[in-house]
């Protein structure tokens, strides 16, 4: 997918420290320094999701299922 421009407002103070980085060659433009935030934001957001949705399931549930099909494969596992 191509980029597109998108206009942003910030207050003064950020756009300060967004420029300090910028200078001290963390990022090397402001656009650059503002996608990796995005990116960093909606990565974050996405464990975010994940870890709720592991919150939902039944622990016990879940270990059954899993042990469900190995039943038949523990007779042939060797012993340790």
């Amino acid at each position: 997918m191509g980029r597109a421009k998108v206009a942003i407002s910030l207050d003064g103070e950020a756009l300060d420290r967004l420029d300090r980085l910028v200078r001290a060659g963390a990022y090397p433009s402001r656009s650059r320094a503002i996608e990796a935030a995005i990116q960093e934001k909606l990565e974050r957001l996405g464990r975010a999701r994940l870890a709720r949705e592991s919150a939902k399931l039944d622990p016990e549930f879940e270990k059954a299922l899993a042990e469900e099909g190995m039943s038949g494969e523990l007779a042939s596992w060797p012993e340790y």
